[in-house]
């Protein structure tokens, strides 16, 4: 996809242009150089469909200042630490730690889901980490 010039997690999910609203949160949320920093790091970026399926207004009302740790606590719930490649996960079943701290639920044995969302596009390569496509936005037990 970006081989030829690859960008950092931020710079490709903005190239990519179908990221608009997990740009725009992850910059509400104050994550921006965070994920722009050496990493390595694993996203599982929610589309802009994926956002949509959320009941109406919820990006809104997250998006305003005084929800900033609501919105930085479900965000880091899609972030881990470390480059992790379709490959690594297929045919296994995996309980591996998102920055939030909550355990994700990865199962590579049909497919790849995490907490059930489908990952639609895998392994886009970053300079600092790697990025999964998912078909819903993850949220925090709490």
């Amino acid at each position: 996809m970006f081989m030829a010039d690859l960008h950092d997690i931020v710079d490709t999910a903005v190239a990519a242009g179908s990221f608009k609203t997990l740009v725009a949160a992850v910059t509400a949320a104050g994550l921006v150089d965070t994920l722009k920093g050496a990493g390595p790091f694993t996203v599982f970026a929610p589309s802009d469909d994926a956002f949509a399926k959320l009941p109406a207004g919820t990006v809104d009302d997250l998006v305003k200042p005084e929800n900033k740790a609501k919105l930085a606590a479900i965000l880091t719930l899609h972030v881990m630490s470390g480059k992790v490649m379709a490959a690594d996960v297929a045919g296994q079943k995996l309980s591996p730690e998102s920055v939030n701290g909550e355990a994700l639920h990865v199962d590579g044995t049909n497919g790849v889901t995490v907490n059930g969302a489908h990952v639609t596009t895998a392994d886009i390569a970053c300079t600092n980490g790697v990025i999964h496509v998912i078909d819903e936005v993850l949220l925090p037990k709490a």
